[in-house]
Order: structure tokens, then sequence, then C-alpha cells
């Protein structure tokens, strides 16, 4: 029996925003997915020694993904959402890597988890290639590839102008307000 060649669907889909709060005595930041409409900016309260407050939403999307070969499901409950890098940090090791794959016509997508990471790596290496499949299988490779990569490469994305990827609203007619960076 051979192994099953995966082809990979998005299920699950949910979409809403990725909030992020912020701690003024520590200076951490934090996120969670909120289904809400519109999650309520200034929103603070305490926890411990902690006075967190609601700073910022970014719309975006969750997904899980199932092999329509199989059955096999995936489950990205650690992933809140999948990040455009606009090489706003000639430094960071995204938009590094990012530089290098252009020339081989390889556009990167990072995938953005909660904050703070629980771990080093909180997305296996095996989940990346997961998700790098599934945009993959789509496209004409010969042409160009997509490859998707851990936030866990983004050092202080407190300065990172990373915009997530959202299927709401990109086949509007209006021109994007202008790009401004989540802190």
């Amino acid at each position: 029996m051979s192994e099953c060649r995966h082809q990979w669907n998005m299920t699950n889909v949910r979409f809403g925003f990725v909030a992020f709060e912020k701690c003024f005595h520590c200076s951490g930041v934090r996120t969670f997915f909120s289904k809400e409409e519109s999650p309520h900016l200034g929103e603070a309260y305490r926890e411990e020694e902690h006075f967190w407050s609601r700073v910022e939403n970014a719309q975006s999307l969750r997904f899980d993904l199932v092999c329509s070969e199989c059955g096999r499901v995936e489950d990205y409950t650690e992933l809140m959402g999948l990040l455009h890098c606009t090489g706003c940090l000639p430094e960071c090791e995204v938009e590094i890597l990012q530089q290098k794959l252009e020339k081989e016509k390889t556009w990167l997508v990072v995938a953005f988890g909660h904050l703070p990471p629980g771990s080093d790596e909180p997305f296996s290496p095996e989940k990346m290639k997961i998700l790098t499949d599934h945009f993959n299988q789509r496209r004409d490779t010969s042409r160009s590839r997509i490859r998707v990569v851990s936030f866990s490469l983004i050092k202080d994305f407190t300065v990172c102008k990373g915009e997530f990827i959202h299927d709401v609203g990109m086949l509007s007619q209006e021109p994007p307000a202008e790009r401004k960076p989540l802190f």
C-alpha cells in the first residue's frame, strides 16, 4: 500500500480579528483571536501585576486542513493568521530569507501564532511543510512557489509592519487606507 499524496483543503475556516493587548507596566504584548464584529480598542483591565489594554485589531482568518484523499485532518489551533512581509526591517530574518527566495521565484508567507509564544518554535516543521504544500498544490510551480515560515523568525513583533492576509474586502474597488504599523 502506498502512502497518501495528500491534497489539502481548508476546513473549519473562521473569520475574525487578532486582538493585541499591551501591558503598560512590563511592556508585554499578547494576542487572542476574536470573532467579535469589531473588538473594542482601549478596553483595559488588571491581571495580577499586569495592566492590559487592547491596543490594536487586525482582520484575519483561522483554519485547519483536511486531505481530500485520505481524510487526515491537520489541526492549526496555534495559527492566528497569515502575514505578508512588507520588508520593513532589513535586518529581520524573514526579510533576509524573503530577499534570498525572491531570486528563486519563491514568495514568503508568515504563519502567525500567539504572543507571547509558548515556545521558541510554536509551529512544527511538519506543519510548515503541510501549509506550504497546501498553497503550492493550486499553483503552477514552474512559474513561482510559496513558502510558509513561522513568525518566530521575527525577533520583535512590536516594530513589524507585516500585513495580515485575509479574504474579506480584498475584491473591493476602494483603495486600501494608508498602511500603518500595528503599534
